[in-house]
């Protein structure tokens, strides 16, 4: 396959990395305000796969961004099954596409037992079995999110940054301790709950805007990939254009 563009475009911010036979030729990231690096990697005709979990007016400027340059995206959704991962959810198309393409990117990893987990504007928690199967997984409020529900649905807790503490004794530092132990907290559990059906212990990947804030605090290994999703992506993209 010639030079492709992979997108995938979160809640909050636009990763994108182009790439062709030899490998990743450039990346970046951005958020909905500004993409101009994007724009400046766009040719037209460049093939482009897109995985979008991006509200309707994101998602619609994106769009529009592309079939300016000339582009005509291929936009991915979550299938039955594909590149070796069977998909259980009981309407496999309404899994989000971003989990999809993080569990296909594992499975070219690893044909391990794995725990695929996303720490975004939302915390994903999905579960892979050896054999390739997605037996299910978790979502869970992300950092931001929890920290706007406390503010908002609380008379006394501001909204002052605090720091992670054992013992916290600020209600900062409360709140941002309190959080990081619910994240990690819901790891740690589909962690021991996948190792419990697996006759491996589970590997442990982590992707996300804020996994290396999560990472140090984790009761298991963990592995930090950030393009995760873009790998997924790019194994889609050349299983539906082979080389």
């Amino acid at each position: 396959m010639s030079r492709r563009l992979l997108i995938d475009a979160g809640n909050t911010r636009v990763k994108w990395a182009v790439v062709d036979a030899g490998g990743w030729i450039a990346q970046g990231s951005g958020d909905y305000a500004d993409w101009s690096s994007l724009q400046r990697m766009l040719a037209p005709g460049m093939p482009c796969f897109v995985a979008s979990v991006a509200g309707a007016a994101q998602e619609q400027r994106l769009a529009g961004t592309l079939v300016a340059a000339g582009i005509e995206a291929t936009w991915l959704a979550a299938s039955a099954e594909c590149a070796g991962v069977t998909n259980a959810y009981l309407t496999p198309a309404k899994l989000g596409v971003d989990r999809w393409m993080g569990l296909i990117a594992a499975r070219a990893r690893t044909h391990e037992p794995v725990l695929v987990v996303s720490a975004g504007t939302a915390l994903t928690v999905d579960a892979l079995a050896s054999d390739g199967g997605f037996l299910g997984g978790v979502i869970v409020p992300g950092a931001g999110l929890m920290r706007r529900a406390l503010a908002e649905g609380t008379a006394r807790i501001g909204e002052a940054p605090g720091q992670w503490q054992a013992f916290p004794r600020s209600t900062a530092d409360a709140v941002e301790s309190g959080i990081t132990a619910a994240l990690c907290g819901a790891i740690e559990q589909q962690h021991a709950r996948l190792a419990a059906v697996s006759p491996r212990r589970p590997q442990c990947l982590l992707s996300g805007g804020d996994a290396e804030t999560l990472l140090p605090h984790l009761g298991v290994q963990a592995e930090h990939v950030p393009a995760l999703v873009l790998e997924g992506i790019d194994r889609v993209a050349r299983e539906s254009r082979p080389e």
